[in-house]
């Protein structure tokens, strides 16, 4: 493993061009920083290599890692050009850096080889020569590393160590040819947001402490607001911890809207309440109900059809029933995307059902809501601006860096008087600004994360164009892996049909189960088969693709596509692959 303070000079160099020692590799590095950062990029050159070697001159007397390794002095002089001796990690602990006293050049050297390690990590992300992981059992890594925490500080050449160490087994999910999970990718922009919105440090609870950020956030909601079709983008929403939250989110509103009273008495106070969703939908409303005191025998799952969309005529039968019972419904939530098949219900049936039985409709479009932002798929979610609140998860379909969820609803104040809690210390009456911009009080949460700037950054770097692009490329990959394996030997669709969203459901059936009958012993054996495939993949490192049983089917691949990255060449690769681990099988 190469030393920590070598990274940044060795970077992209196998010929000695970017050698530590070669004064050009400095230069160029300078040049490049001045024509992105400008002033900030000279401030840098000058503060790495002082007054000995400034970028755009040659033949300095120090090399570029003397200059740029510099210990902190005893001089007031901010930036200081004095002489100073090598910056040795070995040596430092995060007490010499900033905000220690002259620790503003050793911050900046171990800032900057941090940075090394992360963009050596970017790039290999997206070489398809790489492995997507280098995979090893738990044991394996707890017996080969310390990972154990000490009562005494290590040193900063340790600590960048651990960075390289722990990126060397963290799986690449920007990697083409890894598609094991709805969120993958790695998109630049939303890189650079993520990185300053980690600088900044901030709070999302008021205005007064992250007043852009807030600002941000307000302008988003209300585009997403519009695109799901609420006339002016009127209504509410925030930015969540993910799409579970969010649902849970919707939960309470809902139940808060039906009975204001729960607020403050309780469950205690109210009826049973009942909330209905499809048998494909995500686990988190059960979770949810649980969390919130409805308990999971309250969420009543409606039965699908073949594709794995919602019977609108077994929900209103549910519907009749919990009511006959004396039961109260309160929520109905209906899935756009569902995480297996990625089924679409039908909402405007659903919506009907809602409005003639007053009840609350949730849309729960984490996985589906990108496709809000095609001409082209859309209609998928027809209907969609009849529900009262909807999830969507920018952090899925439209590539951007977890975590990014937020919970869009159709009323305006409801979510504020639903969760607030007045907090004098916090949301002051008598602050000199506009207080409906002080948003922390109608969140569940205290401290919230910025997660809207990642989206708005890339929503300007892109346009709405670029989301449609991306997404409209996705759905394309998805049938043409559908195009080739469905008449393929060798391979059984899971349903019939081209797939609405990129889930392309399927199983690899190996040589020496093609000629046996469609019995308990075929299912048996068929059930074994993606796990094997699976796991030969991790440890090969060559791919990765999710694989699971759904109610009476046994084990099946579920190949999802929302990295952009990702061409016909590398769908063509995963066929080969599943074939090629699993024709022994």
């Amino acid at each position: 493993m190469a030393s920590p303070g070598s990274g940044f000079w060795s970077f992209g160099s196998e010929d000695g061009s970017g050698d530590p020692e070669n004064p050009g590799t400095a230069r160029a590095w300078c040049q490049v920083a001045q024509k992105f950062t400008g002033g900030i990029g000279n401030k840098l050159c000058a503060l790495l290599y002082g007054d000995a070697e400034k970028p755009a001159e040659s033949g300095g007397s120090q090399t570029p890692r003397a200059a740029a390794r510099k210990a902190a002095c005893a001089c007031d002089q901010k930036p200081c050009s004095c002489s100073k001796a090598d910056v040795n990690y070995a040596f430092l602990h995060a007490t010499d850096l900033l905000p220690a006293c002259d620790g503003e050049r050793p911050t900046l050297a171990f800032l900057q080889d941090v940075m090394n390690i992360l963009l050596q990590y970017v790039v290999k992300s997206f070489d398809r020569s790489t492995k997507v992981i280098d995979f090893h059992y738990p044991n394996e890594l707890l017996q080969e590393y310390n990972w154990e925490l000490a009562d005494q500080p290590q040193n900063l050449e340790e600590i960048l160590m651990h960075c390289q160490t722990t990126l060397k087994y963290a799986i690449k999910t920007g990697h083409p040819r890894y598609f094991n999970q709805l969120s993958t990718g790695l998109d630049m922009v939303g890189l650079a947001a993520d990185w300053l919105t980690s600088t900044a440090n901030t709070n999302m609870f008021t205005y007064e402490i992250a007043p852009v950020f807030v600002l941000l956030e307000y302008v988003t909601l209300k585009k997403m607001r519009e695109i799901i079709g609420w006339p002016g983008g009127s209504g509410d929403g925030i930015f969540s911890p993910g799409g579970a939250i969010s649902n849970m989110y919707a939960m309470m509103i809902a139940r808060f809207k039906m009975f204001p009273e729960v607020k403050e008495k309780g469950m205690a106070a109210v009826p049973r309440l009942i909330a209905f969703t499809s048998e494909h939908s995500h686990f988190s409303l059960k979770k949810g109900a649980a969390a919130l005191g409805i308990g999971t025998d309250s969420v009543i799952l409606i039965k699908c059809d073949e594709r794995g969309k919602m019977i609108p005529s077994d929900l209103e039968r549910r519907i009749l029933e919990a009511k006959q019972k004396g039961f109260v419904p309160f929520l109905v939530s209906a899935t756009a995307g569902t995480t297996v098949y990625g089924a679409f219900d039908p909402l405007l049936a659903v919506a009907d059902i809602c409005k003639k039985y007053k009840i609350w409709m949730h849309v729960d479009a984490a996985w589906g809501g990108g496709l809000l932002m095609s001409r082209k798929h859309k209609w998928k979610l027809s209907g969609v601006e009849r529900a009262n609140s909807v999830t969507w998860n920018p952090h899925k379909m439209m590539g951007v860096p977890l975590q990014c969820s937020a919970l869009l609803v159709r009323e305006e104040g409801l979510m504020q008087n639903c969760n607030q809690m007045h907090a004098s210390y916090l949301f002051q009456q008598d602050k000199h600004y506009d207080l409906s911009y002080d948003t922390g009080d109608k969140a569940l949460q205290c401290g919230r994360h910025v997660d809207v700037f990642k989206l708005w950054l890339m929503w300007r770097a892109k346009g709405t164009t670029g989301f449609e692009a991306h997404v409209d490329k996705c759905l394309e990959l998805a049938e043409y892996l559908y195009n080739i394996i469905k008449n393929r030997e060798g391979y059984e669709m899971v349903f019939d049909g081209k797939p609405q969203h990129t889930n392309v459901c399927f199983w690899y059936i190996p040589p020496s189960l093609r000629t046996l009958e469609d019995n308990e012993e075929r299912m048996s054996r068929l059930s074994k088969v993606a796990p094997v495939i699976k796991a030969r993949m991790m440890e090969y490192g060559t791919t990765m693709v999710s694989y699971q049983p759904l109610g009476d089917k046994v084990n099946f691949f579920r190949m999802v596509i929302s990295n952009p990255a990702a061409t016909h060449q590398d769908i063509d690769f995963l066929i080969e692959e599943i074939e090629r681990l699993g024709q022994d099988l």
